[in-house]
């Protein structure tokens, strides 16, 4: 299938599971995940009017920015502090943060450039040890050390399902990162929590019942990922 009547097609499924959920489809963005996937594929689905692309690799991400300056890009994979200057330099939005240290960094980084940059927490809630992102009982603590940080634009939360046939299982983790949002807009009122980053191409219309306001999907749009 060419990647525009992929396209149409999930943005079809994302309006049909959040009818069935009685949600707006407006309130989800999707967020086409272009990994290892070239430029002319982007360009394609710039074509259609999405602008923000999620790469998992920030050197993938930077080469990608020099060559589509007006695509904008998410990074959506996991970030080591000493690889805070590309995240500042290439980077639209952040939403993998998971780390104190990188917040720091990043923040002094982002003051220097007069810049502000998007981020999301990313959150583990499938306690999978393999897995990046902040222990759900960690949020509040995590949260409230953020606030020092006033070059960092925190809109919500992100998170990676367990990837597992059980259905129950995988909205387990969709459930838990709500109660994560409810219980940080309750006691850290002053950052915004209103996004939820959550459902993927296995289960985005499972996260869409369970209140994602934006799924990462690449495989279903541009198909299988080419070796890297």
């Amino acid at each position: 299938m060419a990647v525009i009547e992929a396209l149409h097609a999930v943005q079809a499924r994302i309006a049909d599971a959040a009818r069935r959920a009685e949600r707006d489809p407006s309130e989800i963005r999707l967020l086409p995940v272009s990994k290892f996937h070239p430029v002319s594929a982007i360009a394609e689905v710039m074509g259609a009017g999405l602008t923000l692309f999620g790469e998992n690799r920030l050197q993938e991400l930077a080469e990608k920015k020099q060559q589509l300056p007006d695509a904008r890009f998410a990074m959506i994979g996991n970030v080591q502090r000493n690889k805070a200057k590309l995240v500042v330099e290439y980077a639209d939005e952040l939403h993998s943060l998971d780390s104190l240290s990188l917040a720091a960094t990043l923040d002094r980084r982002l003051t220097e450039a007069g810049r502000r940059l998007p981020v999301l927490v990313q959150v583990n809630t499938s306690d999978e040890p393999q897995k990046s992102g902040i222990a759900p009982g960690e949020a509040v603590e995590f949260a409230t050390a953020l606030r020092e940080f006033r070059a960092l634009d925190v809109r919500g939360l992100m998170t990676m399902a367990i990837n597992s046939p059980d259905e129950e299982r995988v909205a387990a983790c969709f459930r838990r990162l709500r109660d994560v949002q409810a219980d940080l807009s309750a006691k850290v009122p002053e950052l915004r929590w209103d996004e939820l980053s959550m459902g993927m191409s296995g289960d985005f219309e499972l996260a869409i019942a369970h209140g994602s306001t934006m799924v990462r999907v690449g495989t279903a749009i541009f198909g299988a990922r080419p070796a890297a």
